[in-house]
């Protein structure tokens, strides 16, 4: 399996779309131009968004970050 990402827009295709595919199909579609290999961790993390460690102030609007301590115990609150 090879990771293959839109490099040229087509009516079928957006630019920057990437799909997970079978080895002789990834040829294909790459010799036509249209397509080119990327790595397995671009097409991960499409999948997977990554879990943010900032929070709204609500009473200033500002992003804080979370302190280690904040995180421990907020992931004690949630195995619990």
């Amino acid at each position: 399996m090879k990771c293959i990402k839109v490099i040229k827009a087509a009516k079928s295709y957006e630019l920057g779309d990437i799909r997970r595919v079978d080895n002789a199909e990834a040829d294909v579609k790459v010799s036509t131009g249209y397509w080119a290999f990327c790595p397995k961790s671009e097409w991960k993390a499409l999948r997977k968004p990554t879990k943010s460690d900032q929070v709204i102030d609500q009473a200033t609007d500002q992003v804080v970050e979370l302190s280690i301590e904040e995180k421990k115990l907020a992931r004690k609150k949630k195995n619990k």
